[in-house]
């Protein structure tokens, strides 16, 4: 694949996108790598961008679990939305505690847990809030995501969770990787989000010779997926350097589109979320300043 940017450049879409598309796509990672923004700074930064008008497209922080008790010493003037965030293997005891913690928190709203899959993620389900499943890169994702889809009742969603970036010993998935993950989800009726790597619009090699997707491909692979495509096709779409293409799908999509895209694919974390952002103001597919 050539290398090309991730950022919008010169191209601009005909027509703002529905609203509904980007409404909440992206979750506040800014104390994750490769940010590492000091939590306070986090929280203060992410509450002040309450008064932006682009607050709505901007989902919860997420705060490592083991970072509770630091961030219930910070004084605030805002209530805050936090989703808990442990990396695979992490105790769910240890978690558990960490959920109680900010249950007797007034000022603060559980919107969701982030764990690894594991044979005994059921644990977790006592927990009243949303549940995000990592699924680990090594196994075929139809093993985990079955398990979600057969978990018992519960009156909290469980989604499963998928690594798009690269860490200290697994680089970015492969667009085939990606793909299947996703038709995986789809045939299974089981929603995801994803995390890592999703800075900008496209996909695109970085100045440092890696390979990041970009989020409007993602979502043009979900609606493409919807339409009964299989994995070469949305390979293809995930792999896509050229934006017109991409940009075009975005436009076309319908608000019933964006719905019932967006009930599968619900979110993704980002250390930077102003860098999206952004890149659909440059687009002009929303319609304020960022």
């Amino acid at each position: 694949m050539s290398t090309t940017s991730g950022h919008p450049g010169a191209v601009r879409a005909d027509q703002p996108a529905e609203r509904a598309l980007f409404r909440g796509l992206f979750d506040d990672a800014a104390v994750f790598p490769p940010g590492l923004v000091p939590l306070p700074r986090a929280v203060n930064e992410h509450l002040a961008r309450r008064a932006l008008s682009s607050a709505d497209l901007v989902g919860p922080l997420l705060v490592p679990a083991s970072a509770v008790a630091e961030l219930l010493t910070l004084e605030r003037t805002q209530p805050l939305d936090v989703a808990l965030v442990a990396r695979p293997g992490t105790d769910l005891g240890e978690v558990a505690a960490a959920v109680a913690r900010l249950d007797d928190d007034p000022d603060t709203t559980l919107t969701g847990v982030e764990i690894g899959w594991s044979e005994d993620w059921h644990q977790a389900l006592g927990w009243g809030a949303p549940l995000s499943l990592e699924i680990p890169r090594d196994i075929d994702p139809r093993r985990a995501l079955s398990d979600i889809e057969q978990r018992p009742d519960d009156p909290h969603p469980v989604q499963a969770k998928y690594r798009t970036g690269s860490t200290g010993t697994t680089p970015v998935p492969t667009p085939t990787e990606l793909a299947t993950f996703i038709r995986c989800c789809v045939d299974s009726e089981v929603s995801f989000k994803l995390t890592g790597g999703l800075h900008h619009a496209f996909t695109h090699t970085t100045a440092g010779g890696e390979d990041q997707f970009g989020f409007l491909n993602v979502l043009s692979t979900v609606r493409w997926c919807l339409n009964a495509a299989e994995v070469p096709e949305l390979e293809h779409l995930l792999a896509q350097r050229d934006p017109q293409p991409v940009v075009e799908m975005v436009t076309r999509m319908s608000e019933a589109d964006a719905s019932i895209v967006r009930a599968f694919f619900t979110s993704y974390g980002c250390c930077g979320v102003m860098d999206p952002i952004g890149d659909l103001v440059s687009l002009g597919l929303v319609e304020e300043a960022a």
